[in-house]
């Protein structure tokens, strides 16, 4: 592992764009705590970037020429930053180089023993298992999540062990500069509309990140998900294919999954192992509700034995993974109705957290307030959002959100609110935001459950939802 303070020289002084966004932040935190003097700017102050400030970090509050210190050696930029964001602009007049998040995490993952976590969804919640139950083992793993973990509460870390546990992000092709030991595939779907036109391009670019597995190491992929099975056929066809490892419930799979009990909001999960990785059966604890999570925790599982952590004692520390932000995460309980939080925005997340969710609702109804994030993927993906949204027993859908992308006329989360209805769904409109906490508190009964659900600021409205079921007017 590269000792700190030993990045390349254009990542001593770095100065991060955006620095408060989740997967900026956990860069800038490995970095600062690496020993470079860290710097950036972000439009809003928030509590990520008080913990950056914590480690040392300088952080500005807006964009300005100004905010780029004088010996800066470089400006770190997402695929989010716009090419006329005024100190990008800056950046190219001074000369600075302008290095991309991606390869500034590949740099800091140079000398370590990677294992990057790719997939259409699901790379956080597996990340993060990993990085949890490896730091339980005493192995103490560097990490960058796209998520603040529930434990040990953060994004980011530089840990002294020779693992770096990596989300791989397919969205802009970024994952194309890492070169792992170890490659996780969870999934292939069609997602990213603005930058693959095809599932041909998405399984092409997948491939290119298999490409990159570094000499004797390893591809864990799903045995399950046909996205993963067709990529699986393409990249063992070649000359040179890398070692693959499947896992899932497919009898094929190395890693099978013999059973998954459902406790309430956590899982009893039984595998049993390949003779090649030591044929042995095992049951674990995963701490999360949901099939979905369980697959993770099992594609976690697997991922470590691929790099030599013995099975049987990782898999009783996944255990100790509770959660991530946003991720079914209990944001308190108010009048008897529990408000949760989920990041879901693709049609499989929305199904897979609405059919986790169900299993710990009880007797109780399932409310969710869903925000459609970007009009691209609203645009072909909006009837698939809709239909997963019948498996609640009432929808309120808000606007879209925007992030980083402009409007495209005639594209409305109408598009998610009639697919709902012509399945049967009981859905409202709501393009006031404000409005939310009120109709919620006139629709929720004790023993319901209320999902805020979006990449979006809908994650905003649970404390405000929380604070109007707990009003003397409920």
């Amino acid at each position: 592992m590269a000792p700190a303070g030993t990045a390349s020289d254009a990542l001593d002084r770095p100065h991060f764009i955006g620095i408060g966004g989740a997967g900026m932040s956990g860069v800038a935190k490995v970095l600062a705590m690496r020993g470079a003097r860290v710097s950036g700017s972000d439009t809003k102050d928030s509590p990520i970037v008080g913990a950056l400030r914590e480690l040392g970090a300088t952080v500005h509050i807006g964009h300005a020429a100004g905010n780029i210190a004088a010996d800066a050696t470089s400006v770190v930029v997402s695929s989010a930053i716009r090419a006329d964001n005024l100190e990008m602009v800056t950046a190219h007049e001074r000369g600075i180089p302008v290095v991309h998040r991606s390869d500034a995490l590949a740099a800091l993952m140079d000398g370590s023993r990677p294992i990057a976590v790719a997939g259409t969804h699901g790379k956080t919640t597996t990340t993060s298992m990993l990085a949890v139950s490896l730091r339980t083992l005493g192995l103490d793993p560097s990490y960058v999540i796209g998520g603040d973990l529930d434990a040990p509460g953060s994004s980011a870390r530089h840990g002294d062990g020779e693992i770096f546990v990596a989300e791989a992000d397919e969205s802009d092709r970024s994952f194309h500069k890492y070169a792992p030991e170890v490659a996780i595939i969870l999934n292939v779907e069609l997602d990213h509309h603005a930058n693959y036109a095809s599932m041909d391009e998405i399984y092409a670019s997948f491939q290119t990140f298999v490409g990159r597995i570094r000499p004797g190491g390893a591809l864990v992929i799903s045995a399950d998900q046909s996205g993963a099975r067709e990529l699986t056929a393409r990249v063992t066809g070649g000359e040179e294919p890398p070692r693959v490892l499947t896992y899932g419930e497919d009898e094929s799979a190395d890693v099978r999954v013999l059973a998954i009990e459902p406790h309430g909001l956590t899982s009893e999960v039984t595998v049993r192992l390949a003779e090649s990785l030591g044929g042995a059966e095992l049951t674990f604890t995963v701490s999360v509700p949901g099939r979905h999570y369980a697959l993770n925790a099992v594609a976690a599982l697997t991922a470590g034995a691929a790099l030599g952590v013995p099975a049987h004692e990782l898999a009783p520390a996944l255990a100790s993974y509770t959660g991530v932000k946003r991720r079914l995460q209990l944001k308190g309980t108010a009048a008897g109705v529990q408000v949760i939080d989920s990041y879901a925005h693709h049609p499989t997340e929305i199904a897979a957290d609405l059919e986790a969710i169900r299993g710990g609702a009880g007797e109780g109804r399932v409310l969710v307030v869903f925000q459609p994030h970007l009009f691209s993927r609203t645009q072909e993906l909006g009837t698939e959002m809709g239909e997963a949204l019948s498996l609640a027993d009432a929808s309120v859908v808000l606007d879209i959100y925007p992030a980083r992308e402009d409007p495209v006329p005639g594209i409305t989360s109408a598009l998610v609110i009639d697919a709902a209805a012509r399945h049967g769904a009981d859905v409202t409109a709501e393009h006031d935001r404000n409005a939310v906490p009120e109709l919620i508190a006139g629709m929720a009964k004790p023993g319901d459950l209320v999902l805020t659900m979006g990449a979006g600021d809908v994650t905003d409205l649970g404390p405000a939802i929380l604070a109007r079921l707990t009003s003397p007017e409920n």
